[in-house]
C-alpha cells in the first residue's frame, strides 16, 4: 500500500478512486496509528502510522483501499492525568467519524483487559457517493399544528408481530414492515420517534448482571446506525426504513444523545473519543478559582460524564452528524436527550449558546423540527420553556398536572386548563409558539399507559437493583388492586381512566407524544424502567383481546376528531401576536351551572368539573365547541351554553368504551356530566 499526507478534511475516512483519506482530530498525539483488519476474519493486516500532523488533525492517504475496508486506530502519546491526557496504544479506538461499524458494541471486561483489540468492533470505510444518492429521500414536512408524535423502539415495534418474518424481527427492515406501517397509519400519527439508533454499549455494571441497555442512551459513536438494527447493511436498511416511512405520509424523528458517551468517568473504558483528545471532549470539574480537575469528570447526565459540545471540535463533529443524519440518512428532525447540557457553553446553560447560534443558522437543520428534553441533572439543568423560540420542548409539567387531575387530586384544575391550552405560563404569548409545548402522558422512561391506571406503585425487580431504580414520583393510581384484576368495576374505572387521559393529550394545545403501544394497552407489569428488558417486559404485544381492540379504535377515533378541527389542532387567539391572524377572540371557561368561572372559582381546591367554549370568530371557519371535565367521583349536572340556531352535537363521551354507543344529537340545554369523564360537544346546524 502506498501512504501519502493526504488531507485533514473531511474528517473519518473518505474514498475515492485511487484510495482512502483517513483524518482524525488527536491535538497531543505523538503518534496515531491506523490499523487495517481483513474484513471476513478481523485479522490485523496492517498498520501504518499517519504521515501528517496539520493543526490538532493527524492524515494520510492511502491507496488502493476499497469499501468494505475494517479500520480502527491506536494512539500514542503521555498518559498525565494532572493534564487529562490518557493515551494507551493498548486501546484500540472507534473513528469517532465511522460511518458503519462491523458488529455491535459489547463490553467484555476479559478482552478489554490489555490489549482491547478483539473487544473493540472495527470501523467500515464506506463510499459516501454511493449512500448519499440511494435512496433518493421524499422528503415529509407536516407543521406543526398538524404534528402528532408517536415514540417507538425499532426492535420493540416489531419483535413480536406475526406479519414480520423471523429475520426481519428486531431490526429496521422490521420497524417498516407494511403491516407496522399500515397500522401507524391508521391510527392518525404523523411522525414516528425512534429511540436512540445510533451505535451504543450497554454499561459495564448492567451487563456484568447478565441484563443490557435495551433502550440504546449510551453512545459510542454519532454517525454509525448500530448494527443491532440491521441484517447485513446497517446504512442502506436504515434508508429503507426512512424511505417507507415517507412512502406513507410518515415523517421520522430520531432521538439523539449527546450530553454523555459509554465511556464513563476516569475509571470507564476508552473506546473512542478518550484516546483522542480526552481533555477537549469531556467537562471536568473547577476549583473555585477555575482550575480544572482533571480527575474528576462532570456528569450532568448522570451517566459518568459530560460531553462538551462548546469546544469548537466537538460542536463541529455534532454538527456534521447531525447534518449527516438529514442529508445521508433522510430523517425529518431529532429529540435531543437532557438538551439542557447542549445550552452549557460550557458550563452554565444559555439560549445563546454558541450551540443554538450555529444550529439555528444552519441551512439544512433549520428544516427539522428540533426537539428538547429541556434539563439535565445539573446546576441550573431544568429550563423548561427558556430553549430558542424554534424549538419544541418536552412539558413534564403537562404529564403531571394531568395525570394528577384525573387522578383526583385537589387544587389543579387551574392547572389542568392551563396545560390544556398549551402551558401559557410557560410559553408566552407573543414570544413561543402555542405548538411549543410537547404534551405527553407517558414516555419510554416510565409507566404505560396501562400500568399507570394498574399500578401504584413501581415493580423493577427484573432491573436486579431491588426495585430502588425509576422514578417514585409517578402520579399513578390502581383503583383498588395492584395489578391486574378480576373485578369488573376496577376494570372498567380503569379503562375509563385510560379513555380520559388519551382523550386530554391529544385534545390539548401543543404536539401530542404517544408513547407507541399504548394504543394497544401495552403493559411492563408494572416496571417503570424497563431500560435493561431487552424482552416481552418491553416489546409490543400485537395479540388483542376485545377490550384491547376497543381502546385502539377510541384512539384512533380521538386522533381523527382532532384532525378535523382547526380549533381543536391550531387555536390562536387574538392577543396573540406570535401569528398575524387568529382564529377564536377569546375562551370562555364555564362552572357546571352555566355561569362563567371567576377568579375564586379557579381558587378553589375541591373544584374538579368544569368546561371550556371554544367558538370560532372567522366567518370562513364554522366552528364551536364545547368541552366538559369531570374529574370527581360523581356524576356533575351542567348547563350548556344556548345556542342562537343549531344544536349542540355529542361527539365524544368517555363514559363510553365505544364511540358508536354516543347518542348523536343532543336537544337539551342539560348534560348529566358521568363521575370521571370527558365530553365533547360540537354546535351543528339542523
Amino acid at each position: 500500500m502506498q501512504e501519502s499526507e493526504g488531507f485533514p478534511h473531511p474528517l473519518g475516512a473518505t474514498l475515492v478512486k485511487k484510495g482512502c483519506n483517513f483524518a482524525v482530530h488527536c491535538p497531543d498525539a505523538e503518534k496515531v496509528i491506523l490499523c487495517l483488519y481483513d474484513k471476513d476474519t478481523e485479522q490485523l493486516t496492517s498498520s501504518i502510522d499517519l504521515p501528517t500532523k496539520t493543526g490538532k488533525i493527524w492524515h494520510g492517504f492511502i491507496e488502493n483501499i476499497e469499501e468494505g475496508q475494517l479500520y480502527a486506530y491506536r494512539t500514542k502519546g503521555n498518559n498525565e492525568s494532572k493534564h487529562g491526557l490518557c493515551f494507551d496504544e493498548n486501546k484500540l479506538l472507534i473513528d469517532p467519524y465511522a460511518k458503519q461499524l462491523n458488529r455491535p458494541v459489547i463490553w467484555d471486561a476479559k478482552q478489554y483487559e490489555g490489549d482491547s483489540e478483539k473487544m473493540i468492533p472495527k470501523a467500515v470505510v464506506v463510499d459516501q457517493k454511493r449512500i448519499a444518492l440511494a435512496p433518493n429521500f421524499d422528503k415529509q414536512v407536516t407543521p406543526l399544528s398538524e404534528t402528532i408524535l408517536y415514540e417507538a423502539h425499532v426492535k420493540g415495534l416489531s419483535q413480536l408481530h406475526p406479519s414480520v418474518p423471523d429475520e426481519h424481527k428486531g431490526t429496521f427492515l422490521g420497524a417498516s414492515h407494511p403491516a407496522i406501517i399500515d397500522h401507524i397509519k391508521s391510527l392518525g400519527v404523523t411522525a414516528v420517534q425512534f429511540m436512540p439508533v445510533m451505535s451504543f454499549m450497554a454499561e459495564p455494571f448492567i451487563t456484568e448482571k447478565g441484563l443490557t441497555n435495551y433502550w440504546g442512551y449510551n453512545p459510542i459513536n454519532y454517525f454509525a446506525p448500530d448494527s443491532r438494527y440491521a441484517i447485513e447493511d446497517p446504512i442502506g436498511e436504515f434508508q429503507q426504513m426512512v424511505a417507507a416511512y415517507h412512502e406513507a405520509g410518515l415523517e421520522v424523528i430520531i432521538d439523539v444523545v449527546f450530553n454523555h458517551t459509554a465511556e464513563g468517568a476516569k475509571d470507564g473504558p476508552m473506546l473512542s473519543f478518550k484516546g483522542f483528545d480526552n481533555p477537549s471532549f469531556y467537562l471536568f470539574e473547577r476549583s473555585e478559582y477555575g482550575v480544572i480537575d482533571y480527575n474528576h469528570y462532570i456528569s450532568n447526565s448522570g451517566c459518568g460524564n459530560s460531553v462538551n459540545t462548546a469546544f469548537p471540535y466537538v460542536q463541529k463533529m455534532v454538527m456534521d452528524s447531525l447534518r449527516y443524519w438529514v442529508s445521508t440518512m433522510g430523517v425529518d428532525g431529532f429529540r435531543f436527550d437532557l438538551a439542557a447540557s447542549l445550552g452549557r457553553d460550557p458550563y452554565e446553560f444559555s439560549a445563546l449558546s454558541g450551540f443554538f447560534r450555529t444550529l439555528r443558522q444552519d441551512p439544512i437543520l433549520t428544516q427539522t423540527k428540533l426537539i428538547a428534553e429541556p434539563w439535565d441533572i445539573g446546576y441550573g439543568g431544568y429550563r423548561l420553556g427558556q430553549f430558542p423560540s424554534n424549538w419544541q420542548e418536552c412539558n413534564d409539567k403537562f404529564r403531571d398536572n394531568v395525570r394528577g387531575f384525573w387522578r383526583g387530586d385537589s387544587g389543579l384544575t387551574g392547572d389542568f386548563a392551563t396545560r390544556f391550552l398549551g402551558s401559557r405560563d410557560i410559553f408566552p404569548k407573543g414570544a413561543r409558539s402555542i405548538h411549543s409545548s410537547v404534551n405527553n402522558i407517558t414516555y419510554h422512561d416510565g409507566f404505560t399507559l396501562h400500568d399507570l391506571v394498574t399500578y401504584s406503585e413501581r415493580h423493577n425487580e427484573a432491573n436486579l437493583e431491588n426495585n430502588r431504580d425509576g422514578h417514585g414520583h409517578n402520579l399513578s393510581a390502581n383503583y383498588g388492586n395492584e395489578g391486574e384484576t378480576d373485578n369488573p368495576n376496577i376494570a372498567i374505572l380503569r379503562e375509563k381512566q385510560k379513555r380520559n387521559l388519551f382523550a386530554t393529550l391529544i385534545f390539548s394545545q401543543g404536539i401530542p407524544h404517544i408513547l407507541g403501544g399504548d394504543e394497544l394497552s401495552r403493559t411492563q407489569n408494572g416496571n417503570n424502567n424497563a431500560y435493561c428488558q431487552d424482552n416481552e417486559i418491553s416489546w409490543v404485544n400485537w395479540d388483542l383481546d376485545t377490550k384491547q381492540k376497543d381502546f385502539l379504535a377510541f384512539c384512533k377515533y380521538t386522533i381523527q376528531l382532532r384532525k378535523s378541527s382547526e380549533l381543536l389542532s391550531n387555536l390562536s387567539l387574538k392577543d396573540d401576536n406570535f401569528h398575524n391572524t387568529y382564529n377564536v377572540d377569546e375562551v370562555h371557561w364555564y362552572r357546571p351551572d352555566g355561569a362563567i368561572k371567576v377568579a375564586q372559582d379557579w381558587q378553589d381546591p375541591d373544584n374538579k368539573a368544569f368546561a371550556v367554549e371554544l367558538k370560532s370568530c372567522l366567518n370562513n371557519l364554522d366552528e364551536h365547541w364545547f368541552l366538559i371535565f369531570n374529574a370527581f367521583d360523581k356524576d356533575v349536572r351542567f348547563h350548556l351554553p344556548r345556542l342562537k340556531s343549531g344544536v349542540w352535537q355529542l361527539q365524544l363521551d368517555t363514559r363510553y368504551k365505544k364511540v358508536e354507543h354516543l347518542p348523536l344529537v343532543w336537544l337539551s340545554d342539560v348534560f348529566l356530566q358521568a363521575y370521571r369523564t370527558v365530553s365533547i360537544f360540537k354546535k351543528v346546524n339542523h
